[in-house]
C-alpha cells in the first residue's frame, strides 16, 4: 500500500542553519532516500523552494482567487515529501519517524487513495 509521508518544517529553523549544517541536513537526507530504495519501499522524494515562492488558489463563489505565499498562518509548513510502497501503517509510521528532516518539523503519513 503507498503512503504519503507529508514533510512540514518551520523554515526558520532553516534559514538558521549554517551552510555546513544544511549540506549535512542535505546528505542526511538522500543517504535515507538510497537506504529506503534499497529496501525496495521508495517510490519518489521532493524537497519544495521557500513559502514565499508559493501560490494558493480558491474558487469561491464560481470565482479563482489568488493569493501569493501560502494561504494560511502558520509556524510549520509543507515543505517535501517521500511517498513509500509499505505492507501497512505500521511501517509506513516506522519510515517517517526516521525522516532526518523532521527534527525542524514534523511528519504527516497519509495513506494514498485508490480509485480502483
Amino acid at each position: 500500500m503507498k503512503y504519503l509521508c507529508l514533510v512540514y518544517l518551520s523554515e526558520a529553523k532553516l534559514a538558521a542553519m549554517s551552510p555546513a549544517e544544511q549540506k549535512a541536513l542535505d546528505k542526511d537526507s538522500a543517504d535515507y532516500d538510497a537506504q529506503l530504495k534499497q529496501r525496495g519501499v521508495f517510490v519518489a522524494a521532493e524537497a519544495l523552494q521557500s513559502v514565499p515562492s508559493a501560490v494558493a488558489l480558491r474558487r469561491i463563489d464560481d470565482r479563482l482567487t489568488r493569493t501569493d505565499g501560502p494561504y494560511v498562518e502558520t509556524k510549520e509548513h509543507l515543505g517535501g515529501f517521500i511517498l513509500i510502497d509499505v505492507r501497512d501503517l505500521e511501517e509506513a509510521v516506522e519510515i517517517a519517524s526516521k525522516i532526518p528532516v523532521s527534527r525542524y518539523g514534523g511528519v504527516e503519513v497519509r495513506p494514498i487513495y485508490n480509485f480502483q
